[in-house]
């Protein structure tokens, strides 16, 4: 036998396969709760200064 055709245990084991960034990322709860909390909050400051900003001066 040639060392090409020798047979190791690690070629029967399946390689782990890679997990996709966006699934790791989507798979972590506490994130998904700290972005459902921030992600209104900093909308609803941005859309609160813009009215602000658009009323017009008091005469």
């Amino acid at each position: 036998m040639s060392q090409e055709e020798t047979v190791t245990p690690q070629d029967d084991l399946p390689r782990p396969e890679r997990v996709p960034f966006f699934q790791r990322l989507l798979d972590n709860p506490f994130l998904l709760l700290f972005l459902g909390v921030v992600m209104p909050t900093v909308f609803y400051i941005m859309w609160g200064i813009m009215e602000i900003a658009t009323l017009p001066v008091a005469p």
